[in-house]
């Protein structure tokens, strides 16, 4: 890999500015100053520093984040803070949600730059399954179970897979968990409006085989285990 590539993939800066600090000897590779910028490196053996500081290599990455309200589901935005801005031990500059929530709502969100992994769980063809936790203004009854396990027409051009509702609360305010196998816009949310309710609160808990770790607070997050990441990989 060329040696600018590496430090800009790895976030040290843009590939011109890496470039410029290669030019003004700030980089060194197993010690020994480089100055030229498409200088051949081995990322897994090769020991590069940039002022002084040892640059690691990691062809991909992978965060489990606990999403606080509040935030975008997007890799940058000018104006409002994204995702990706938490994750701040971050190695690349490529990391990406898979899949989004919205701005009000809570819970798990991977984090990571595998373009395959990403396709798998979100085609569509997988059904992979993403359960969440939401606070009903309306009191949910067996009548929404039997609905929602038909599978909720939504609007003329949309009807939702079978879903699977479980009521925890059923009152003024009812709290639920609900199993969905699909991730159309505001999905859940259009859901319980089809049925003449509104969700007040929404946290995603699991997707696949992921479930949120407990141990993290909102806009906490750690990278996955080598268990998760298989249990991920099981969906391809």
């Amino acid at each position: 890999m060329r040696l600018d590539k590496y430090l800009a993939e790895m976030g040290v800066g843009t590939r011109s500015q890496v470039k410029q600090y290669i030019r003004k000897c700030c980089v060194t590779v197993n010690g020994e100053l480089v100055r030229q910028s498409d200088a051949q490196i081995a990322p897994e053996t090769d020991e590069i520093c940039y002022n002084g500081q040892t640059v690691g290599y990691a062809a991909f990455e992978y965060y489990m984040l606990n999403k606080p309200a509040g935030v975008i589901s997007a890799s940058e935005d000018k104006k409002q803070e994204t995702v990706i801005d938490l994750i701040d031990t971050r190695l690349r500059k490529d990391l990406f949600p898979v899949g989004r929530l919205d701005k009000d709502t809570e819970g798990l969100l991977l984090i990571t730059n595998d373009g395959a992994l990403t396709h798998q769980l979100l085609s569509p063809k997988k059904h992979v399954s993403k359960r969440y936790f939401a606070r009903i203004d309306g009191k949910v009854t067996e009548r929404e179970v039997k609905v929602f396990r038909e599978g909720v027409a939504i609007d003329e051009d949309f009807t939702a897979l079978p879903a699977e509702l479980d009521i925890l609360i059923s009152d003024d305010i009812s709290e639920i968990e609900v199993v969905i196998y699909e991730g159309k816009f505001h999905q859940i949310k259009r859901m319980f409006e089809a049925v003449g309710m509104e969700v007040i609160y929404l946290k995603r808990l699991s997707m696949g085989n992921l479930l949120l770790d407990g141990h993290l607070g909102l806009g906490e997050y750690r990278p996955l285990t080598e268990e998760e990441l298989a249990g991920l990989r099981a969906h391809e």
